[in-house]
């Protein structure tokens, strides 16, 4: 069965974008209709929000990918323009569409080796976070951790 099969009360919950847990819990609890076939049609729905996500997840790699590639590529051809510029000596350049000037901005600082750095150059940092681990297991063996608590985490597997 796919998304297109689900009867009328399902495509109509699948279709709607305003419904937050609590009325969808409400909704789906109001539709009469045999426990099997409302979990499968569940099923299906969540099957087609799992392939709409993976598509999207694909989908933005592949953006953020794309804004990378021309990022670098417009890095690449302003440097090419500022050495073209400087090579000829050349301040400022009027094209039919562009005013061109190369300039001078802030050096950045690139740092070619940590260990040879001065002390008085470095900086010492400190954080402190919660140790997740050893929380779950203190919790797990039944030791009591104050500001912290196990939630429990069930789930179903469609496959």
């Amino acid at each position: 069965m796919n998304l297109f099969e689900l009867n009328d009360n399902y495509k109509e919950l699948a279709s709607r974008d305003d419904l937050d847990p609590t009325i969808l819990k409400d909704t789906l609890d109001a539709i009469q209709d045999d426990r099997r076939s409302k979990l499968d049609n569940l099923a299906t729905w969540a099957d087609q929000l799992k392939s709409e996500i993976d598509f999207m997840s694909d989908k933005k790699k592949s953006w953020e990918d794309e804004i990378t590639y021309r990022k670098n590529k417009l890095a690449w051809i302003k440097q090419y323009i500022t050495d073209v510029l400087d090579d000829a000596g050349i301040k400022r350049l009027t094209t039919d569409n562009h005013l061109l000037s190369a300039r001078n901005f802030k050096a950045s600082t690139i740092i070619d080796s940590d260990e040879k750095l001065p002390d008085k150059f470095k900086v010492t940092e400190t954080t402190t976070k919660p140790d997740k681990k050893a929380i779950y297991k203190a919790l797990k063996s039944g030791e009591e951790v104050p500001g912290a608590h196990l939630k429990p985490n069930r789930n179903t597997v469609i496959k």
